[in-house]
Formats: structure tokens, sequence, C-alpha cells
């Protein structure tokens, strides 16, 4: 079953439920994705899920659509939180009124709705835990939608493991006995 708008709905419900007690905290001063902070790791996360949006929309063929989106240089923990969650919203509806035969250019391949919403959904769930890790809080996300993700993004037949353990692992960002680290993970690029 492909990843659907709604999956990645509830992935940004997830994340936005998992760090808001924490908005009142530093973020700059917090841990995120490898060398960013909570807060740059947040911001990455809008832009790039604006960014997935803009590809469904525009749909240049060999390219990312030109720019770079940001928070305000002044915005509160709440509000790079907020502009993470406005970006995951937005890509989610571009998902649900693309038609699904539409096609977008990723640097893993020509990618489809679905296959969007799929790497929507991977960047909110690894990096939101990153920053969650980083703030001392978890995310604990459906694992309906993780094994979804995770057999649409990361497909491993012989993975017998919680999805969001399994998706975790996959990202790098756990360890499964007698498993190979995901050093330089990527995602499995769009089905032809």
């Amino acid at each position: 079953m492909p990843v659907t708008a709604d999956d990645l709905e509830v992935a940004v419900s997830c994340l936005a439920d998992a760090l808001a007690p924490a908005t009142t905290r530093d973020w700059t001063t917090r841990p995120g994705t490898g060398e960013w902070n909570a807060r740059q790791t947040a911001e990455h996360l809008g832009d790039c899920l604006l960014s997935y949006a803009a590809q469904l929309v525009a749909r240049p063929a060999g390219r990312y659509v030109r720019f770079l989106a940001v928070a305000d240089e002044k915005a509160s923990p709440a509000e790079v939180l907020e502009f993470a969650v406005a970006g995951g919203r937005i890509l989610a509806s571009v998902v649900r009124t693309t038609e699904p035969s539409a096609r977008a250019y990723h640097p893993t391949g020509v990618a489809g709705p679905a296959h969007f919403a799929g790497m929507g959904c991977v960047e909110v769930l690894v990096h939101g835990e990153d920053i969650a890790r980083g703030l001392g809080l978890a995310l604990d996300p459906p694992r309906d939608v993780c094994a979804r993700v995770l057999a649409a993004m990361f497909p491993h037949d012989d993975l017998d493991v919680d999805p969001w353990t399994g998706l975790l692992w996959a990202t790098d960002r756990v360890s499964l006995p007698g498993r190979e680290s995901q050093t330089g993970w990527r995602w499995q690029g769009p089905p032809e």
C-alpha cells in the first residue's frame, strides 16, 4: 500500500504533539541532526517539505525549484515548529490534490505524489526524532504509518522488527543485532 497524504498528516501531528511541550526551551543549544541544532533541524524540515511541495506543483525537469525557505531569525522555537508543521501540511495538501500519474524531479529519481509523501514522512519522523532526542523527548508514531513508509522507502523483505525501530535502523538512528549499520543511508528511488 502506498504512503498517502493522510499518513503524512499523521506524521506531522506526531511531530507537533511530541515537540510542543519543549517549545519554551532554547533550541539553539540542543542537538538536532548531525552538526545542526534543534532549531536548524526544524528549519531544514520546513524547507525540505516546502521544496517537495514545490516540486509537485512546478515539476521542473532535472532540478529543484530554486528557492530556500527559512524561518525568521527571531522566530521562537514554537514558531520554528509551526514552520515545519506548515511545510508538512502544505506538502500533504499538494499530494492530496496532485493526480497520481504526475511526476517530479528528485535526486533519487522522478517521483509521484505517493513517493513524495513517503519522503516527507521519513523527513518528519526521522528529523523529528533527532530533535526530540536532543530535547530529552521521543516520538511515538503509529506503527501502521511506519510500516507503510518502511515498505515504500526502505524495502527489506526479511526485516522482522517493530516498524518504527526498522525505520530508525534504516536511517542509521539505531543498531539492530546481526545487521550492518546504515551509514550513508538513502531511501529507495521511486518505482518506474
